[in-house]
């Protein structure tokens, strides 16, 4: 990039965030930096410092014309919504300052903070990092919404039950697999075979509780700007949220892993309310929710084309685990 050409791109970001905050009540003269962020895979996102001090992140989706998955339309919508029920549910999390007309930005607070991958809690921090992350996942899934689904409505309004709202959801991914000839470790309909003979563990699941299903420890933030202690400072990037079963948020908490082994965040969620049983049904209802991650993950990987070493990572580490999963739902059904 060119002299010109950086101080085009920087003049854009800043008349943009000013207009952002001007949309808010925001003083746009008072914006004073603009910093871009890493971590995301979508949106493009945006620091924003007030001269005051006070800091804002800005999301902006892609051009409607950017490959993606049928799901990721309107992201933002759903991102509000899951800052809305944080917010309900007095969990750390970012606050929703404007959202722009059908997701066409999102301005929210700034929560403090790095990402759990960058903070690297220490062996001694760990277990009680994650047994307070269990009390607010469970404060989160007592937050309900008003049907089943992404309340983004990108497939289609919320739906009464929640086998319909998960049946839709993976026949998107898996139409979206067709459409980018996404290499499973399995033929499509093979897949979209065992999952619906699977449906059936999904109907005891009545309540559409709020799920963010991006727990991954890059969403988690470690703060230790108070007193030197690590706290979780927020649960962020809440755009692929839904309403739906609490145990899907499950899968993202121990990626590629199993959820059981952490004592210490189960023992958080279980005092704060949090029912986590793994009866035979419940196995069964993870099996899916990690079939519909693993799907996600291996088909994105086409239109966002992110590299070899990134895809070959998908392949041979995630491929396996979708047909564990798949393995599962055929063993316990």
């Amino acid at each position: 990039m060119t002299e010109g050409e950086g101080a085009s791109v920087r003049g854009d970001s800043w008349e943009r965030a000013r207009s952002v905050l001007a949309v808010a009540g925001l003083p746009p003269g008072a914006l004073a930096r603009v910093r871009p962020l890493s971590g995301g895979t979508y949106n493009t996102v945006e620091e924003l410092v007030l001269a005051d001090g006070s800091r804002y992140v800005l999301k902006i989706p892609p051009a409607p014309a950017t490959p993606g998955l049928r799901y990721e339309r309107r992201l933002l919508v759903s991102e509000a919504a899951f800052c809305a029920g944080a917010a309900e549910a007095g969990v750390p999390a970012p606050r929703a300052v404007s959202l722009g007309d059908d997701g066409v930005h999102l301005l929210m607070t700034a929560c403090p903070g790095a990402p759990w991958t960058e903070a690297a809690p220490a062996d001694g921090e760990r277990t009680g990092l994650r047994r307070e992350l269990g009390r607010q996942v469970a404060r989160l899934h007592r937050v309900t919404g008003p049907g089943f689904g992404y309340p983004s409505g990108a497939l289609g309004p919320l739906v009464a039950d929640w086998r319909t709202a998960f049946t839709a959801m993976t026949d998107a991914v898996l139409a979206d697999a067709r459409r980018y000839g996404a290499r499973l470790p399995r033929p499509v309909d093979e897949v979209a075979g065992a999952v619906r003979a699977a449906g059936a563990a999904l109907d005891g699941v009545t309540v559409p509780a709020l799920v963010h299903f991006d727990l991954w420890p890059g969403n988690i933030l470690v703060d230790r700007s108070a007193t030197g202690e690590a706290r979780i400072g927020g649960l962020v990037d809440g755009e692929r949220m839904f309403w739906g079963d609490p145990l899907a948020d499950f899968v993202s908490l121990a990626l590629l892993d199993d959820i059981g082994k952490d004592e210490a965040f189960l023992a958080g969620y279980r005092e704060a309310g949090g029912r986590a049983g793994f009866d035979a049904e419940a196995r069964v209802r993870l099996a899916l929710y990690r079939a519909y991650l693993y799907l996600i993950m291996i088909v994105e990987t086409v239109p966002r084309a992110p590299g070899g070493d990134h895809e070959r990572w998908v392949r041979d580490a995630v491929g396996p685990e979708l047909e564990a999963a798949l393995d599962e739902m055929a063993e316990l059904c």
